[in-house]
């Protein structure tokens, strides 16, 4: 399958009128994302809650689906803020192929704003990598540029379904950074970040807030720039979907 860069779609085609299916970790993420042409689901960052969403879906009903949102760094070069656009995702023994609908033209728009932009694999999780070494042994395993909790389940649905799927991840915690537990436990069951819980324990442990201070800056410059991302969702010949089918035809 050639995923370069892509013709212009010809005047009178038919557009398929489904919507992409958009999927996220966090509500923060699926904000981002909401828009017309778009179905988006929020897994709360728990992998078995995806999978359930996901069961209750009728797969005809979406033209493709992305998985959308930030990752944990495995790369060392990588920093926060830094977009991983997906060549593949890996988990286990599995891997999935994802579309490189982004030509370099496109790569070069998205960095556009200072963001580093790169073509690596995902690595699939069921739980959250925290501990710097953690994360070290994972990208000698795979090779993966970044880790997260939704890509491989939503790779999985669409390779089963027949759908095509794209993967655009931007790098929240980097390599050198260990999570803070606090930041670990303090998702809501909609995706949320709990900030009562987050206070009452830094209450409780007052020698984590520098941590959790640094935590909050990664993940807010990995916000902003996934705002800047949020375009090639879907837009015409440049949407990653969208992309995605005219190469593929």
């Amino acid at each position: 399958m050639n995923l370069g860069a892509v013709d212009e779609i010809p005047a009178g085609s038919a557009i398929d009128p489904r919507p992409v299916l958009i999927v996220t970790g966090l509500v923060q993420e699926a904000r981002i994302a909401a828009g017309p042409g778009m179905a988006v689901i929020c897994s709360s960052s728990d992998p078995r809650q995806l999978r359930a969403l996901l069961a209750t879906l009728d797969s005809s009903s979406f033209r493709g689906v992305i998985s959308f949102g930030v990752a944990g760094g495995l790369d060392p070069a990588l920093k926060s803020g830094d977009v991983v656009v997906a060549t593949e995702v890996l988990a286990g023994d599995a891997r999935w192929l994802a579309g490189l609908a982004l030509n370099e033209e496109l790569i070069t728009r998205v960095g556009l704003g200072g963001r580093r932009v790169v073509r690596g694999g995902l690595a699939g999780v069921e739980q959250v990598i925290a501990a710097r070494a953690s994360k070290a042994a994972l990208w000698s395993k795979t090779g993966a540029a970044a880790v997260d909790m939704e890509s491989h389940i939503a790779a999985a649905y669409a390779a089963e379904a027949g759908l095509s799927f794209a993967a655009l991840r931007v790098i929240a915690d980097p390599a050198s950074r260990a999570l803070p537990p606090i930041a670990i436990g303090a998702i809501k069951p909609n995706g949320d970040i709990d900030l009562r819980k987050v206070l009452r324990n830094v209450a409780r442990n007052p020698m984590s807030l520098r941590a959790l201070v640094s935590t909050g800056i990664d993940f807010n410059r990995a916000l902003r720039s996934l705002r800047g991302c949020r375009s090639f969702l879907l837009g015409g010949r440049e949407g990653l979907i969208e992309a995605d089918l005219k190469a593929a035809a």
